[in-house]
C-alpha cells in the first residue's frame, strides 16, 4: 500500500536545489544619497554571484534613491530570487556613537540633535556594536525599509559605520600606536582612528576636492594630536597608489600606504576591488 505523495528522482533533485538556493543565497545591498552597491554571495560555493556599484551623477534625495534602487532591483531581477538573509546597509551622516553605559534608548533623539539635522518625524533606529560596548545611534532611510520588507519581508539593516568599526576592530592586534584608517566612497571619506585595540574616533564626511579631502583629515590628526611623521595612514575603497587622494595625502603625513583589508576567512572568486567593503563584511 502507498502512503502519502510520491516524486520522482528529478523532483526531489530540483526540491534539493531550490532549498540550497534559498539556504545559502545572501543578498548585501548598500545604500546612499550618493550611489548604490549590492552583492549576492554564494556562501555554499564561496562566490559572488552577482554584484553592482552604481554612482549618482548628483546626490538625490531619499526619493530619488529609492528611484535608482527599483531600478537596480530591476535590471537584476533580484525580487524573483529568493534569499535566506536580505541585508541593507545605511550609509550616511546621521548617526552617533555612544558609549553603552550611558545609552538610553528613550533619548535616541537627544544623541542626534547636537550632531546633525533631524526632523520630527524621522524614525531613529541604533545598531549595538558587539564586545566593544558601544551603540551607534542612526536615521536610517525609512522609505527604502519599507521597500525592500514588501519585497523580501523580514531583513536586517544596520549603518555603514557600525559595519566598518566592527570590522576594523575586529581585525587590529593590541598596536600601542594610533592607527587612521580611512575608506573613501562616492565623495564620502570615513576616518577610524584604532589604538591598543580601542576605538579613538569613527566619522564621515563628504569632499567634493582634493583640498576637501585633506582639510578633514589635517583637522581629525590636530584633534586627536596625531603626528603626521609617525602615525600610520592606512588608506582604501575608491583610492590607489598614486591617484590625487593618495599623492595629496602623502604631502603631509608621512607613513601612507594603500589598506588591503581581509574581507572574509574564505576565499571568492570575483574582483574585491569592484564591490564596496561594507557590503561584503555585512554578510
Amino acid at each position: 500500500m502507498e502512503i502519502g505523495l510520491q516524486y520522482t528522482t528529478e523532483e526531489v533533485a530540483n526540491n534539493t536545489i531550490e532549498r540550497t538556493i534559498k539556504e545559502y543565497n545572501k543578498l548585501s545591498i548598500q545604500v546612499s544619497l550618493n550611489g548604490l552597491s549590492f552583492c549576492i554571495v554564494d556562501t555554499l560555493s564561496n562566490k559572488v554571484i552577482q554584484s553592482e556599484t552604481i554612482v549618482f551623477e548628483k546626490e538625490r534625495n531619499p526619493h530619488g534613491l529609492q528611484k535608482g534602487l527599483i531600478a537596480l532591483i530591476e535590471k537584476h531581477e533580484i525580487a524573483k530570487k529568493t534569499f535566506d538573509e536580505v541585508i541593507v546597509i545605511h550609509r550616511n551622516k546621521l548617526f552617533s556613537l555612544v558609549p553603552k553605559p550611558l545609552f538610553d534608548d528613550n533619548e535616541l533623539a537627544n544623541y542626534l540633535k547636537f550632531n546633525t539635522r533631524i526632523l520630527a518625524n524621522d524614525h531613529i533606529a541604533f545598531d549595538e556594536i558587539e564586545s566593544y560596548e558601544m551603540i551607534n545611534v542612526y536615521v536610517p532611510f525609512t522609505n527604502v525599509n519599507n521597500y525592500i520588507y514588501d519585497l523580501f519581508g523580514e531583513f536586517i539593516f544596520k549603518h555603514s559605520g557600525t559595519v566598518m568599526v566592527e570590522s576594523l576592530l575586529g581585525n587590529q592586534n593590541r598596536n600601542k600606536e594610533s592607527i587612521c584608517y580611512v575608506h573613501i566612497a562616492h565623495q564620502q571619506m570615513e576616518i577610524t582612528v584604532i589604538q591598543n585595540k580601542k576605538l579613538l574616533l569613527y566619522n564621515s564626511f563628504e569632499f567634493y576636492t582634493k583640498e576637501d579631502f585633506i582639510y578633514y583629515l589635517l583637522f581629525t590628526f590636530e584633534q586627536l594630536k596625531l603626528d603626521t611623521e609617525s602615525t600610520p595612514l592606512k588608506l582604501f575603497g575608491d583610492v590607489e597608489e598614486g591617484d590625487r587622494i593618495y599623492s595629496i595625502s602623502y604631502e603631509y603625513v608621512n607613513k601612507v600606504s594603500i589598506f588591503a583589508p581581509s574581507i572574509n576567512s574564505y576565499p571568492m572568486d570575483f574582483d574585491k576591488d569592484s564591490i564596496d567593503f561594507t557590503v561584503l563584511k555585512s554578510l
